[in-house]
């Protein structure tokens, strides 16, 4: 397993997040347009800690010609079970790839933990990208009150 890879696409580099990521991290969840209005609830006291970052397999997406590093999305790689638990893009930066190319990462990562499918639970708007870039409908994870009010899709990546 890849430990401080870093994958480059244009100016964006994909690399293992680190501890001192935390706080960006938990800013750019709790900052997200997604999680507005109905949503907001659920991410507001939502913390990615430096605990979480170390026992996971954590990546970050950065602009490689800014020297602030600064994070335009990363993603949560979980493998047992095998699950997709994070990934969310700058919102200033969405459209450009970014997303697209931390899926195709995880993927990478998945396939060479031995992982033959990872599971997603989806926030409802991100559906439509999640099936874009090659998940499959699954199921639905029914409401839990109070941390999360709506039912949500399920959908697995197969990972050839």
């Amino acid at each position: 397993m890849q430990s401080s890879s870093a994958s480059v696409r244009g100016e964006i580099v994909i690399r293992r997040a680190v501890a001192r990521d935390a706080k960006r991290l938990t800013r750019l969840v709790r900052g997200s347009r997604a999680y507005e209005g109905p949503y907001a609830a659920m991410v507001s006291d939502y913390r990615v800690g430096p605990d979480y970052i170390e026992n996971h397999q954590v990546f970050v997406a950065v602009d490689a010609e800014d020297a602030t590093d600064r994070v335009l999305g990363f993603y949560a790689l979980l493998l047992a079970p095998a699950e997709l638990d994070l990934l969310f893009v700058q919102d200033g930066t969405q459209g450009r790839g970014i997303g697209r190319l931390l899926v195709d990462h995880m993927k990478t990562q998945a396939r060479a933990a031995g992982l033959d499918r990872v599971r997603v639970v989806s926030h409802p708007p991100a559906e439509g990208f999640y099936r874009a870039v090659g998940a499959l409908p699954t199921g639905t994870a029914r409401a839990n009150p109070p941390a999360v009010a709506w039912d949500r899709p399920v959908l697995e990546f197969p990972i050839p």
